[in-house]
């Protein structure tokens, strides 16, 4: 990587552009560079900048049109249609955020860049940042939610929280794609983890386009099963499934996992399901996981788990938040809150793993 294109985290970056000037005023202000340094907070305070460049970027397509060729200014520019004015200071900027590399005056993708927001690459991830498009706008009325507990999203207007999604086929599409990509790297490691070993057959409730039932089964041959999930997500399950080879082993179960039972099997998972709903709806839910489960059978929950002592985990807490502004009752929960409402519903024993980030998954025995 050029001088030009450090790969550093966004702390590091500000801590460049922006604390240097502030422990210069520091020491200007009080003679005394020990005096404490407002840098961590400048960092954190102005870091939507980075982030919505970030999310621009993506949906602008930079990282798609610089996996081609690396290309210079002027071409990049108006292959994007971005105005002169802010084109070269855009860019650059994508560059000191270690998001794109400089060199001899062409502009081209970091490896990590190429890997995961090229679109014409399977491991192409953008479609999460096109849902953060979405909720950047509604985060700007984080402070009305705080003081109201309302949501902030698009059902301040009526209508159920996954309305917003199913009831457009295109939009679905592309809210399914966002959650094959927020689910690969956790379904990778429960593949690795959980002991599959002691099972035959799993069901993934809510399972989207079956990203995680493909990774289980692509890597237990021994293992069926499938993935639950309302009926209008069966055509993109089915062509997922399909492009995998894996139809012979896996099928769509279609229902509400609210109104109807849940299909039986050894293993149950219930991926960044539980965070949606209130208190009431999370034991709801966990009791018909019970319920559907033989003796010896196992629930697997994994989401943004936030730590017991609710100190360290920052994404699993905001995601909480999110939660607050998305809809009318969902939230984040520590491994504890989760291993309790476990027992609660008859489950004998139970664990917290760690599996990739901030995602962890609680594992819950009958």
């Amino acid at each position: 990587m050029s001088a030009d294109g450090p790969s550093r985290p966004d702390v590091a970056v500000y801590r460049r552009c922006l604390g240097e000037a502030v422990q210069m005023h520091s020491e200007m202000t009080t003679g005394d560079p020990t005096t404490p340094s407002a840098e961590r907070i400048m960092a954190l305070g102005l870091g939507f900048l980075g982030s919505k460049a970030l999310l621009s970027a993506v949906e602008l397509g930079v990282f798609s049109e610089l996996a081609k060729e690396p290309l210079p200014l002027e071409v990049l520019a108006a292959r994007l249609g971005l105005h002169p004015r802010g084109s070269r200071d855009f860019l650059d900027a994508m560059v000191a955020l270690g998001m794109l590399q400089r060199m001899d005056d062409l502009y081209s993708n970091t490896p990590e860049t190429d890997f995961f927001l090229d679109q014409a690459k399977p491991s192409y991830i953008g479609e999460i940042f096109n849902l953060g498009t979405r909720i950047y706008r509604f985060w700007g009325a984080l402070t009305d939610a705080l003081r109201t507990g309302l949501p902030q999203s698009e059902i301040k207007d009526g209508g159920a929280f996954f309305d917003v999604f199913y009831r457009e086929p295109e939009r679905l599409r592309q809210f399914l794609r966002a959650m094959s990509a927020l689910t690969t790297g956790p379904a990778m490691a429960i593949a690795g983890k959980f002991p599959w070993q002691r099972y035959r057959t799993f069901i993934d409730i809510g399972c989207a386009e079956g990203a995680l039932p493909v990774q289980v089964a692509g890597s237990h041959q021994h293992l069926s099963g499938g993935g639950f999930d309302l009926p209008p997500v069966a055509p993109a399950f089915d062509e997922y499934v399909k492009s995998s080879g894996l139809g012979d082993r896996l099928q769509f179960y279609p229902g509400d996992f609210f109104t109807d039972p849940l299909p039986a099997a050894d293993v149950l998972i219930m991926g960044h399901i539980l965070h949606d709903w209130n208190l009431e709806e999370k034991h709801l839910l966990i009791r018909k996981a019970y319920a559907a489960l033989p003796t010896g059978g196992a629930l697997i929950a994994y989401d943004s788990i936030i730590d017991d002592e609710r100190r360290e985990n920052a994404h699993g807490l905001l995601i909480s938040l999110n939660m607050l502004i998305e809809n009318e009752g969902g939230f984040d929960y520590t491994g504890a809150d989760c291993r309790g409402w476990l027992e609660s519903a008859g489950f004998s024993e139970s664990y917290v793993e760690p599996l990739v980030g901030p995602i962890s998954m609680v594992v819950g025995i009958k």
